[in-house]
Formats: structure tokens, C-alpha cells, sequence
């Protein structure tokens, strides 16, 4: 189990995110225009940075549902590979049996 602290603060970036997502989305389409003036892809380059740091999504952190785990994240089942085991032997992941020979 992790630090609640850092779950929270994944939270919050999570948020953060989907806060500022048009925003920065619009920002970037006129920075990356070539069309634009130089001055106009600038401008708006400087208000993208402006923008708060935890509103981009590559600071967010896959993290397991049930324990917090960082590590060894499967994305299919937003899970950690300990409970994929444990809920796979148990036979509460429909399609998954742990194998034995």
C-alpha cells in the first residue's frame, strides 16, 4: 500500500488535467500552426508555460485502483500485478485462471 499522500497528489493532477485540457489543447494547435506568424506560435507558447505544471498529462502516474502500487501497472485492468494475482486466483477476473501444471 502506498502513501496516501502521493495517491492524493495523483488525484489532483488527474483533476488539474481534465481542467485545463481544452485550454491547452487550443495552445498547442496555435503554437504547432505554421501557418501562424512566429510572434503568434510565441505568444502562445509563453501562455502554455504559464499554465500550471500538474495540468499536463504526462505528470500523471498509472497507479493500481486498489493499493496505490506505481509499479507493474497493467492498463487493461488498472491494477498492479500482486492483486491481478490474487484476484485471478481467487476467479474474480472474468476470462483468467492461474495456471498450474
Amino acid at each position: 500500500m502506498s502513501k496516501v499522500s502521493s495517491v492524493e497528489k495523483n488525484n489532483r493532477r488527474r483533476k488539474l488535467t481534465a481542467q485545463y485540457a481544452a485550454k491547452r489543447k487550443k495552445l498547442k494547435e496555435i503554437a504547432n500552426d505554421l501557418k501562424r506568424s512566429a510572434e503568434e506560435r510565441f505568444a502562445a507558447r509563453l501562455k502554455l508555460a504559464e499554465l500550471p505544471r500538474n495540468s499536463s498529462a504526462t505528470r500523471i502516474r498509472n497507479r493500481c485502483e486498489l493499493t496505490g502500487r506505481p509499479r507493474s501497472y497493467y492498463r487493461k485492468l488498472k491494477i498492479c500485478r500482486h492483486e491481478l494475482r490474487g484476484l485471478s486466483s481467487q476467479g474474480r477476473i472474468p476470462g483468467m485462471v492461474k495456471s498450474s501444471w
